[in-house]
């Protein structure tokens, strides 16, 4: 008798299944408060986004995810284009997080969401490049800085999402042009990641270096005296500053296409953007906040100068469907 008195509490218990390519320790603090709040527990899959895009297809609908947690639209993007996500409309979601970083909205509603944001920074060396001759992401490809910058892989997803905004704004024939002339002021093939082209350029082996702004963020806050000397051999600019503004991207999460828990996944999705959740989720790692409003005291966000730069409006849903053109183009002009 006492077994059978205990099957409804189980059956009535809440969960929530979330494939999460977020690996960061104060995210935890964020679950476990959601949980407290709400009593829907939290079963995690953790992976990188690759892996969670390969298991997710090949679970196909008998999948046990509700939300799926990626970062940068570029995955996003691939994933919704895959029928990954489900439309859901919220409007916690509407009134917290801006338009332009979201997916574009249909007819049942919105099938991604941004979380957090970076931007794409122009990193350089002073005894080589002066700050203006860097203060757009269309000067990368000026001649006069011919033989000096460095990039991680064009196909990268960061790399994609900037070059399909540049795109977006430029026109196809003038983005095609820039992309182009980007090529030739290369000073080596594209390779490694975003802090080592920080590092390239410290070193004297690149003048000029696009990166996330959380690289440089994680740098300034390194204990290790190696990544401190690198930090004080270059400069950061927050490109466009004048103009269209700096071209941010996301870490964002949807509802999956079989989620079993819909309500449950509505009500975390609705919990991130919440200013509590904003403050953990953007810190995580030395991001922004994507909720209106909302402002994370990160000291070395203030240190590089990004607590209150211009960001880039243009809406990261519309650059998402550049990606195949933009790649194409990429192979065009031999951008590795």
């Amino acid at each position: 008798m006492a077994t059978a008195l205990c099957l409804p509490a189980q059956a009535q218990e809440k969960v929530l299944n979330l494939y999460s390519a977020r690996h960061y320790q104060t995210d935890e603090v964020m679950y476990d408060t959601f949980t407290k709040t709400t009593g829907i527990k939290i079963n995690r899959v953790d992976a990188d986004d690759a892996g969670i895009l390969a298991r997710l297809r090949a679970e196909g609908a008998a999948s046990p995810a509700d939300v799926i947690l990626l970062v940068d639209a570029a995955r996003l993007a691939s994933a919704d284009s895959d029928g990954l996500f489900q439309p859901i409309k919220s409007a916690k979601l509407d009134a917290a997080i801006p338009a332009n970083l979201r997916a574009d909205a249909g007819e049942g509603g919105v099938t991604w969401t941004g979380f957090s944001t970076r931007a794409r920074v122009i990193v350089y060396d002073p005894l080589r490049v002066k700050p203006e001759a860097v203060a757009t992401y269309e000067q990368l490809a000026d001649p006069a800085l011919k033989g000096m910058v460095c990039t991680r892989s064009g196909s990268h997803p960061y790399n994609l999402s900037l070059f399909a905004t540049v795109v977006e704004r430029l026109g196809d024939a003038k983005g095609e042009a820039w992309l182009k002339g980007v090529v030739a002021n290369m000073a080596r093939a594209p390779k490694g990641g975003d802090t080592d082209q920080i590092k390239a350029v410290a070193s004297g082996e690149c003048g000029v270096a696009v990166t996330n702004s959380y690289y440089v963020a994680r740098l300034l806050k390194s204990s290790k005296p190696e990544d401190r000397a690198v930090m004080e051999k270059v400069r950061v600019v927050f490109p466009n500053q004048g103009t269209s503004g700096t071209h941010v991207n996301i870490a964002g999460a949807g509802v999956a296409k079989h989620a079993k828990n819909p309500e449950s996944a509505i009500a975390f999705m609705e919990f991130l953007a919440s200013p509590f959740a904003q403050d953990y989720f953007a810190n995580g790692n030395n991001e922004f906040p994507a909720a209106k409003g909302v402002k994370v005291n990160n000291p070395a966000i203030k240190a590089m100068g990004g607590d209150s730069f211009k960001a880039e409006t243009i809406p990261l849903g519309v650059v998402a469907k550049n990606l195949t053109k933009v790649q194409q183009m990429l192979d065009r002009v031999g951008y590795k």
